[in-house]
């Protein structure tokens, strides 16, 4: 299976934001005036109406009422909730919902079905490039509803972490962020492992990781970067992935001694 193609943005964004425009036109109203209404600049309200940017709820709703449509671009907010992540990572979404078990590693940053609504808005908020307020929100409030995979799926979706060292040393995770670790952990579903500094094998610095076993038994493997992200099922690469996680786990702290690691750390802080 290949992975997904980045290079568009999500179909609901183009659309919304194509219809957008014709009302706009239709109805005579500049896009300055527009921007001036929703509080935007009129750059902004150009790349939502190219779909380089998702229209937000605000904006929605200022155009419909200015170019009376009389609730037809209102209505495209129910259908923009689903493309409240990223277009690369929504084909993985899409997969994790049909998920009996999701094993991971991470490098470089708290896995996000562990982040306290802080961190993870410390990271969105200095996303390169910046989004504004609106998205930043939307992706913040994303994450956090997202989570709900940790407690509410019936049956329970069985979730294992591996975090380098490296991801709790940031200087963005506080002792919140320590202590939710450890609340997380505490799951009966949930399984957490802490990989050392002087633990780490040169796999393990190849960067992060997710597998994911479906209902119906199928396996993907999914790897994500800065600039482009792959979801695969071809069972080599699953087989490969799978390899690699199982020598990284090997070398990582069990989850009883991660969960001491970690008490030790937030005695430290």
């Amino acid at each position: 299976m290949p992975g997904p193609n980045n290079s568009q943005p999500p179909v609901a964004w183009r659309y919304s934001g194509n219809q957008m425009k014709r009302w706009r036109t239709k109805a005579n109203i500049s896009r300055e005036q527009l921007a001036e209404a929703a509080n935007y600049s009129p750059d902004t309200i150009k790349s939502m109406e190219q779909g380089v940017r998702m229209p937000t709820p605000r904006v929605l709703d200022v155009a419909d009422e200015l170019c009376r449509a009389e609730g037809l671009l209102s209505a495209a907010k129910d259908y923009l909730l689903r493309e409240r992540f990223p277009a690369r990572a929504q084909d993985f979404m899409e997969r994790e919902k049909e998920a009996i078990s999701r094993w991971s590693y991470e490098v470089t940053y708290v896995p996000g079905l562990l982040q306290t609504e802080s961190y993870a808005r410390a990271l969105i908020e200095n996303h390169v490039p910046p989004l504004d307020d609106a998205m930043a929100e939307e992706r913040v409030v994303a994450r956090m509803a997202w989570q709900a995979i940790l407690t509410e799926r019936k049956p329970p979706v069985g979730l294992s972490f591996v975090v380098y060292e490296a991801a709790l040393r940031n200087p963005q995770v506080d002792a919140d962020q320590l202590r939710h670790l450890l609340d997380r952990s505490r799951l009966r579903n949930v399984a957490l492992q802490v990989l050392p500094f002087e633990r780490a094998i040169p796999v393990a610095l190849m960067g992060p990781m997710v597998l994911l076993e479906t209902r119906d038994h199928e396996r993907f493997a999914f790897a994500e970067g800065p600039l482009m992200s792959e979801l695969s099922a071809d069972p080599r690469v699953v087989s490969l992935a799978t390899e690699r996680l199982s020598m990284i786990r090997a070398q990582a702290l069990s989850p009883a001694e991660s969960a001491r690691f970690i008490e030790g750390m937030v005695d430290r802080q």
